[in-house]
């Protein structure tokens, strides 16, 4: 390789991959979100890979979209050949303006499945056995009647999930031990998938009429902004509960409020808002049956090394001409090859690209 690799990062959800990292022949370079922003840029416009800052971070300094890997990002960085993001979402990422400039994206999906899943399946107890309302109440003295906070089972009732990723396949296993029937929204699962994880495909429509939890898992997408609003929350029966570790924009959050105090849903579990952190007078959180988390689903000691160990075997393999195991752009990678060579002077090998996809 005749240039050394410049890899300019945020923050690692470990140390651990600064570690792996730094005995690698690749150029670590800190992005500080307090430094001047003319310090920030001269390390972007010379950067070839770019682990991408959490919308959560940015959202604490002005002007902070600007470190998002939008179009304006992408057009000052003509060096740029990757970027990732931290965890499963890619959301902070402009797909489509990084493909069109043979820009290659990847995520991390898979390392921290089990923490947001695990979460996920603490929101349906939590709710279901009124944990967190019963524990108000008697910090408050308003406990009252004991009776009043008679809670329900998840033993044999019907959960939907809404996108059957990795994170939604393992709730699906954590949930086996309560019996319950599970149903599947997720237009690029196949039957034979779906029959093979034990559960149902059906349409949106459907999901959350049958549901007692309604669970969002997908990634935010142009196809999935929005997909929870108003229809969908009137279908829902005013037994059921609707829970997100996704993104906030996947469902309507004025639409939600809407159910919750017109009792047309029993409560929600919410790890995701549409601005993070929110507002401390954000009408959701004034609401006794919802239950908050400010977008820790996927934080957990286990998961943030698992993170940042996949991301640094993900930067060697990309530095290494190979193709990133978690590429969310395939069509690009003509373009990104030619790219690669151009400014690096190592061609990606193509082998390496049919292995992988087979």
């Amino acid at each position: 390789m005749s240039v050394r690799p410049r890899l300019v990062y945020e923050r690692w959800t470990d140390p651990a991959a600064g570690d792996i990292l730094e005995v690698a022949d690749i150029e670590l370079v800190n992005l500080d979100l307090t430094a001047p922003p003319e310090q920030g840029w001269a390390a972007l416009e010379t950067a070839h890979g770019y682990q991408v800052a959490t919308r959560t971070d940015v959202a604490s300094v002005n002007d902070g979209a600007q470190w998002l890997a939008g179009p304006a990002l992408v057009r000052r960085c003509p060096q740029l050949l990757a970027v990732c993001s931290a965890g499963a979402g890619y959301d902070v990422i402009d797909v489509e303006a990084c493909t069109r400039a043979g820009i290659a994206v990847c995520n991390n999906s898979g390392p921290g499945a089990e923490a947001v899943a695990e979460h996920a399946l603490g929101f349906m107890l939590d709710l279901a056995k009124k944990i967190t309302v019963a524990d108000r109440a008697l910090r408050s003295g308003a406990l009252g009647d004991r009776l009043a906070l008679i809670g329900s089972q998840l033993l044999g009732k019907t959960l939907g999930v809404v996108g059957l990723g990795a994170i939604g396949s393992r709730l699906v296993e954590l949930c086996a031990p309560f019996g319950m029937e599970v149903i599947v929204f997720d237009p690029y699962v196949d039957e034979t998938t779906a029959s093979e994880r034990g559960v149902q495909l059906v349409r949106l429509a459907e999901l959350v009429e049958r549901s007692d939890f309604v669970q969002v898992t997908c990634p935010l997408t142009t196809e999935t902004q929005g997909l929870i609003g108003k229809a969908q929350f009137s279908a829902m029966k005013p037994t059921a509960f609707f829970i997100t570790t996704a993104r906030g924009p996947v469902h309507d959050e004025t639409a939600l409020y809407d159910a919750l105090v017109g009792g047309g849903i029993a409560g929600a579990g919410l790890d995701v808002f549409h601005e993070e952190p929110p507002r401390r007078d954000n009408p959701l959180l004034q609401l006794d049956n919802v239950i908050a988390t400010p977008h820790t689903a996927g934080i957990t000691v286990e998961a943030a090394r698992d993170i940042a160990v996949a991301t640094a075997t993900q930067w060697q393999t990309i530095f290494t001409g190979g193709m990133p195991p978690r590429l969310l752009n395939p069509d690009v990678w003509p373009r990104y090859c030619e790219r690669f060579h151009e400014i690096l002077g190592l061609r990606p090998s193509a082998t390496a690209v049919l292995e992988r996809r087979g």
